[in-house]
């Protein structure tokens, strides 16, 4: 499927490319959260016309993007679990866990979509996190995983 970008959008491209993607990602995610059009020669002059609003709406957004990195950039959270005597969770944390967590204690907004995880968060011990705010703006906290303290 090729479609014209609507956003620069990490890894595929930058405003007004064209670029060819598989039909479910095109359709069920570009196309249906407004980051891509179509190709076709209409849908191209409007992106030609379209552009240096989308450049300013673009800008707009990685500046808000940059504060919230600001806020959680190199910052440590930390998860009390219960943990088997090896360490092991009895469930891994999700990113869902990650971001209500970071809420929580910045009151940043950070979707659970935009955390990166390269290892599953199901042990005890330190985890590096990415969270991809943009294409261009990305930040790295670490996440402290500790046994709950019986009593």
């Amino acid at each position: 499927m090729e479609l014209i970008l609507l956003e620069n959008i990490l890894n595929l491209g930058n405003i007004g490319d064209k670029v060819k993607v598989k039909n479910g990602y095109g359709r069920n995610f570009l196309l249906k959260k407004g980051k891509a059009l179509r190709f076709n020669n209409e849908n191209q002059e409007y992106v030609n016309k379209k552009k240096d609003e989308l450049n300013k709406k673009n800008i707009e957004l990685k500046n808000k993007f940059k504060e919230i990195a600001k806020l959680v950039n190199k910052k440590v959270f930390k998860f009390n679990k219960e943990s088997k005597e090896n360490g092991e969770l009895y469930g891994s944390i999700k990113p869902k866990e990650v971001a209500n967590l970071i809420k929580e204690k910045t009151n940043a907004d950070v979707v659970p979509s935009q955390i990166i995880l390269k290892n599953e968060l199901n042990k005890l011990g330190e985890y590096k996190v990415d969270i991809n705010f943009h294409s261009e703006v990305k930040a790295i906290i670490s996440i402290i995983i500790e046994k709950i303290q019986s009593k």
